[in-house]
């Protein structure tokens, strides 16, 4: 076996629709529309320029089962692109663009491109331009969009020293940020004679063991804002001895970042639009040349903490920060796409929580629920147990994380201050 490279990329989504971005400026609102082009364009480029043997794409092609044709088109373009570079191309299809369902253009893929059916797990042989073997590849597609029985067992040994890689759509161990398709363990994914999971379905990219490799590249384009940070594909290079290394590559075009801004410390207005400005600069130097679309979370207790429940006033700091990049004329511009206020009054929250009295008592309720992540879902399954029978207000809590959880509890610790505290009380203006 002598030493070879290849591309593992997955979950495209092409043509993705980016809904729910009503305010973003057209100019930006354009390139987000061409983002998942632009990677897939740039995932051929590197392809290309890494003089890579072949690329694999683990699922999710396309953002939907009905996909659209230019998606499609789009497709076929880049795997003729590689073709024209005698790179091969090996895909299969997840849970977004299933193969029995939606609407596929017939259209003639080029000659080195495997599509993996979705009966059964098929393998393929790679060859060098000498026509010997490179490695082994094996994968299945999806035939519906919803898969829920374990794919693994159908990947097998075949003990013909060649290096093996098994392209799979799954969750392994049951990922809680994603839908459990195809789901399968890590101890379902050894002794199946892989040598390198190409894995696809969760987004955030991730290396979850070595020898052998069980790799997810995660998307190539952040759509939303739960998906932040540089987004790519991985390079994996093979020695003839069959050591392997992966090196990430970016491909996005446009990244979405969060930043937590805090206030404690600052006393005027100037002073907050200062410290924002720093956050957009901050954007601007780890997006890497690309627009960033950043939320910004406020934080820590201060002075300004009553400034910012006034109306309009976070919309207003995100406006005039806007204004200043149009001006700007860079190409790296930020787009603050929300400003989130979890900031608290200038207040002793340790000197409240140790006072005798309901206050008090709530507030060490309170430390005690958020210590651990466990202590914290126990509680708020208990405090949501009557929404929980409502269908309409139970499905609000579907897919409610950690973090989420832990803001929640927060903000009802402030309102609990400001409604219960005499001192805040009387500089709120509270009168309930």
């Amino acid at each position: 076996m002598r030493a070879f490279r290849f591309v593992h990329a997955a979950d495209l989504h092409l043509d993705s629709p980016f809904r729910g971005l009503v305010k973003l400026p057209e100019s930006l609102r354009e390139r987000l529309r061409e983002s998942t082009f632009q990677a897939l364009d740039r995932l051929v480029q590197l392809a290309v320029r890494e003089r890579a043997d072949f690329i694999v794409i683990s699922g999710d092609v396309y953002d939907i089962k009905d996909r659209s044709l230019r998606a499609q088109l789009r497709f076929c373009q880049a795997l003729e692109t590689l073709a024209g570079h005698q790179i091969p191309a090996f895909v299969i299809h997840g849970n977004h663009d299933p193969m029995k369902d939606g609407y596929a253009a017939k259209l003639r893929y080029p000659e080195g491109t495997r599509v993996f059916g979705c009966e059964k797990v098929e393998s393929h042989v790679v060859m060098d331009a000498e026509g010997k073997a490179l490695c082994r590849v094996s994968g299945i597609s999806f035939g519906q969009a919803v898969v829920t029985e374990n794919l693994t067992p159908g990947f097998r040994r075949w003990d013909d020293g060649l290096y093996h890689i098994g392209l799979l759509h799954t969750n392994v161990d049951g990922d809680p940020q994603h839908d459990n398709y195809a789901p399968c363990s890590l101890k379902d994914l050894n002794g199946r004679g892989v040598d390198y999971w190409a894995l696809g379905h969760v987004h955030t990219r991730q290396i979850v063991q070595e020898r052998p490799w069980v790799v997810y590249p995660g998307n190539p384009q952040g759509r939303h804002i739960r998906e932040t940070g540089a987004r790519g594909c991985y390079l994996v290079d093979v020695t003839a001895g069959g050591e392997t290394t992966v090196q990430f590559h970016a491909l996005d075009e446009v990244r979405w970042q969060e930043q937590s801004v805090s206030i404690a410390g600052l006393t005027t207005e100037q002073e907050l639009k200062e410290t924002l400005e720093e956050a957009v600069e901050a954007a601007r130097e780890v997006s890497e040349g690309r627009p960033a679309l950043l939320r910004v979370t406020l934080t820590g207790r201060g002075e300004l903490h009553p400034v910012l429940q006034r109306a309009g006033v976070k919309t207003d700091l995100a406006a005039l920060l806007w204004e200043a990049e149009k001006h700007s004329q860079r190409n790296a511009v930020v787009w603050i796409e929300s400003i989130h206020d979890q900031t608290g009054a200038l207040v002793d929250r340790g000197h409240l929580a140790a006072q005798p009295g309901f206050l008090g008592d709530l507030l060490r309720l309170a430390e005690e629920a958020g210590m651990t992540s466990e202590q914290l879902d126990s509680f708020a399954t208990e405090a949501f147990a009557v929404m929980a029978g409502q269908p309409m207000l139970a499905s609000l809590l579907q897919g409610m994380g950690t973090e989420e959880l832990a803001a929640w509890l927060q903000e009802a610790e402030e309102l609990a201050m400001e409604a219960l505290s005499p001192e805040l009380k009387a500089e709120s203006g509270w009168t309930g």
